[in-house]
C-alpha cells in the first residue's frame, strides 16, 4: 500500500532536446569539499548527465541516487554523472556519504537554477518553498540536450533503461 498521495504537477515550459541548456555556476560538491563552479566547465570536458531531484533526505532523493549508484553510470558510461537540488553543501556530503554515490551535486537552494531550466516545484502547503521537480538532461560539449525527461507527477522517477540508452549512445 502507498502511503502517500501521487499528484499531477501543472504543465512547465521546461528546456528541451536541441537546445542549449542553460550555463549557471553554483557550489559543486563531492565526497571530499566543494567549490563554485559552471556547468560549461564541466561540459567542456565531456558530455554531462545533469539530474534534478529533490531535496537530500525525501526518499526521492534517496531512490533515484541508489538507483544510480547501482547501475554503476559514474564508471559505466563516458559522461560525468551531476545531481542538483535546492539541499546546501552540508547535506548533499551527507547525501554522498550515506548513499555511497559516486558523483558531484550543484547546491541550488534559492531553486534559481531549476526555475531558469522549467523544473521548479512549490511544495503544497510550505509557503516560500520550491525544490527541484525530478528531471535528467544529458548535454554534450556545447550543452546542447541530447536527452531531456521531466517528472509530471510527484513522486516520479527517471525511466532508468530509457536514460541507459541515451548514455550509450554517446
Amino acid at each position: 500500500m502507498v502511503d502517500f498521495e501521487v499528484v499531477d504537477l501543472p504543465e512547465t515550459d521546461h528546456v528541451a532536446v536541441g537546445e542549449q541548456a542553460p550555463d549557471f555556476e553554483r557550489p559543486l560538491v563531492n565526497d571530499e569539499f566543494w567549490e563554485d563552479v559552471a556547468l560549461s566547465d564541466l561540459t567542456a570536458e565531456g558530455p554531462v548527465l545533469l539530474v534534478f531531484h529533490p531535496m537530500d533526505g525525501a526518499f526521492p532523493a534517496t531512490y533515484v541516487w541508489s538507483e544510480i549508484r547501482d547501475r554503476e553510470w559514474t564508471s559505466a558510461f563516458d559522461a560525468q554523472i551531476v545531481g542538483c537540488s535546492i539541499s546546501s553543501p552540508y547535506e548533499h556530503k551527507d547525501l554522498i556519504a550515506d548513499s555511497g554515490i559516486d558523483a558531484s551535486l550543484f547546491s541550488d537552494p534559492a531553486a534559481d537554477v531549476a526555475e531558469t531550466y522549467g523544473v521548479e516545484n512549490d511544495l503544497d502547503g510550505m509557503a516560500g518553498i520550491t525544490e527541484h521537480r525530478p528531471a535528467v538532461y544529458l548535454l554534450d560539449e556545447e550543452r546542447v540536450v541530447q536527452y531531456a525527461w521531466v517528472a509530471e507527477q510527484w513522486p516520479d522517477f527517471p525511466p532508468y533503461d530509457e536514460v541507459e540508452d541515451a548514455l550509450g549512445g554517446l
